[in-house]
């Protein structure tokens, strides 16, 4: 047997042993004779495919979002405003920012980009394989506080979901309950999970906000491994009115 032929024997035994661990399955490599390995390695790659292609679309169907409402990078228009932090973005969206938790906080008015980047961070998120929920903390609230055990619906949010993103954080003034109900789920995903939020209020004028000292406790916990990006000009929305 050629060089050339023994490498390719040795990669496919290879491939065939990870496509057997990845799978769970119980049958060793060893076990299976050489003249079906590249059939049985074709058939776990296609498997392999469509359990990931399963888990996507459930991903998809429990992330708060609809089918029409999820955002990707390549869809963002960047010359509307040149003023937007895309570098910055970038970085982030490159970062390990998953694995080595960290938080990201978007400022701006409306119609910036904020939202259309939250979403599809938790977007590129599931297509990972990870869990992701985007909610406006108005819903958020609205859930806990209606729901028949809040206890419950605040772990989940606090530990369940790999990637939360709160949308519009300070576009209503918040409860001390309200403001209770953010701080622990934020303390809960604290160096652990990460947060994203997007918010028309400088980290200053949170305090306005939130009644008590909710709003520096939420800072603290998001200041942690946390990148705060401020987005200024004009609102897309505006020009697709004007269009």
């Amino acid at each position: 047997m050629s060089t050339i032929m023994k490498q390719q024997t040795k990669t496919d035994a290879k491939n065939l042993e990870e496509l057997l661990a990845n799978l769970s399955m119980l049958c060793p490599a060893s076990e299976i004779s050489k003249e079906h390995e590249s059939i049985v390695a074709d058939f776990l790659s296609t498997e392999t495919q469509h359990r990931q292609n399963h888990r996507i679309a459930r991903l998809l169907s429990s992330c708060g979002m609809k089918k029409n409402q999820v955002r990707t990078f390549d869809g963002f228009d960047w010359n509307f405003n040149l003023k937007l932090p895309k570098n910055d973005i970038l970085a982030f969206r490159n970062a390990n920012w998953i694995a080595e938790p960290q938080n990201l906080v978007m400022i701006g008015d409306t119609g910036v980009g904020k939202t259309h980047w939250g979403k599809s961070l938790c977007y590129e998120a599931m297509l990972k394989g990870e869990s992701a929920y985007f909610i406006t903390a108005q819903d958020l609230i609205a859930k806990i506080k209606n729901s028949a055990r809040p206890e419950v619906k605040l772990a989940r949010f606090g530990t369940h979901y790999t990637v939360l993103c709160i949308d519009e954080l300070g576009y209503t003034a918040q409860s001390k309950e309200a403001g209770d109900i953010l701080f622990q789920i934020i303390a809960k995903r604290s160096e652990a999970l990460p947060t994203i939020i997007t918010t028309n209020l400088k980290p200053k004028e949170w305090g306005c906000l939130f009644a008590g000292p909710a709003a520096t406790a939420i800072l603290d916990r998001l200041s942690y491994n946390g990148h705060f990006l401020t987005m200024i000009g004009p609102s897309y929305r505006d020009k697709a009115r004007r269009k």
